[in-house]
């Protein structure tokens, strides 16, 4: 095989590896109102339970980086890939509210220390072929999303079972990663500053928390969509049960459309000016979702949010990959761990604002981060660390 198309070969099943990994998630998100239905608790006891997504993947994300060096990304995703779609069939068959925390919580760390092996891997690919790759990679995730959350709304349409839903789903995430991950020859890891690990745990520094403010804006963005948006149609619309989940695959379309267009945005124009125009479009669209009179123009805030924050993740995955200080996935994990840590409350803060204020007011609290994300764009542009 040539060099070309090695590369070419590594750049498809690495994306492939993305598109595994989101259909693991079995579109769960689609049916939290069932599972809040099946064992009747209030928006507020839900939120409770949304909390072991942070605690879940906290825990992990400190050891993700020591995993990824000595194991490798190859072993990691074999195994945490099958075990991510079982982790979503026990929610469905959590018979209480912790059983239900503690089954989401090992799902997220098995989400955390696999995104960190797939997010690693990618750069690595992406510094060997020497094209930018994260984005595109993000987009098939973002259609591997779209694709479940589609599956989704067909399942709530034709009234399956969350648990026939999600069990569903096991025996082709299986196939799917035995077919891809199974003959995955690694990429090199990229050069660094330390000879090795400084450190046990992946701890946040300057440069990953400058990270953080950027990328914390959209984190919210994504929860609350993926957490709330379907139980936001159904509180503040009268439409069919099927249409109350239409705003999660539109979200989840958005994000994958922009996905694939920002490497390009990105190489045009640096990724600060397109982090920040990003998010004033994301703001906008938050606007529309506050005040929409009817579900239609809620839709079209929901394409708005999916676009701006589109970037938000990879982008600053990949500034945190190419700080060159420690290991990629040292930083990889640092910042997403940081994340994982100021959303541990959001979950539960969400739930309190719905309960007290109504579902509106519950994206609405997110508009300051935004603002906050906009000034803070310009830590996306590169500055390597020198030992």
């Amino acid at each position: 095989m040539t060099g070309a198309a090695e590369a070419g070969h590594r750049r498809r099943a690495i994306r492939l590896v993305f598109l595994i990994h989101a259909l693991a998630t079995g579109s769960m998100f689609t049916r939290i109102p069932d599972l809040q239905q099946g064992l009747g608790i209030d928006a507020g006891v839900l939120g409770l339970t949304f909390i072991g997504q942070p605690v879940g993947a906290i825990v992990m994300f400190l050891f993700s980086s020591r995993l990824v060096e000595r194991v490798g990304t190859r072993p990691i995703l074999l195994l945490a890939l099958p075990l991510m779609a079982i982790g979503v069939l026990l929610m469905a068959l959590a018979p209480s509210a912790p059983a239900l925390f503690l089954a989401i919580a090992a799902f997220s760390a098995l989400f955390a220390v696999s995104n960190v092996a797939m997010n690693v891997e990618a750069d690595r690919v992406e510094a060997a072929t020497g094209r930018r790759l994260m984005n595109s990679c993000h987009g098939i995730w973002s259609l591997g999303q779209l694709a479940v959350f589609t599956f989704g709304v067909l399942a709530r349409g034709w009234q399956l079972s969350p648990a026939l839903h999600f069990g569903l789903i096991v025996p082709v995430i299986v196939a799917g990663t035995l077919l891809v991950v199974l003959p995955l020859h690694a990429a090199t890891a990229r050069s660094h500053a330390a000879a090795a690990l400084r450190r046990r745990l992946a701890l946040p520094s300057a440069a990953t928390v400058r990270l953080l403010g950027f990328a914390l804006g959209g984190a919210l963005v994504e929860a609350a969509a993926r957490n709330w948006s379907v139980i936001y149609s159904r509180d503040s619309f009268s439409v069919p049960d099927w249409a109350d989940a239409l705003p999660l695959p539109v979200f989840v379309a958005a994000i994958a459309f922009g996905r694939f267009f920002a490497d390009g945005w990105i190489t045009r124009y640096r990724p600060a000016p397109v982090g920040r125009a990003l998010m004033g479009v994301a703001l906008g669209g938050l606007v529309l979702v506050v005040f929409a009179p009817g579900l239609p123009v809620a839709l079209c805030g929901f394409v708005l949010l999916g676009l701006g924050v589109c970037t938000a993740f990879p982008a600053s995955t990949s500034a945190a990959a190419q700080i060159g200080d420690r290991p990629s996935s040292e930083n990889v994990a640092a910042l997403t761990l940081s994340v994982q840590v100021v959303m541990l409350g959001a979950p539960a803060l969400m739930g309190l604002v719905a309960d007290s204020f109504g579902i509106r007011v519950t994206f609405a609290v997110i508009a300051p981060m935004l603002v906050v994300a906009m000034l803070l764009a310009r830590a996306l542009e590169p500055r390597p660390v020198v030992a």
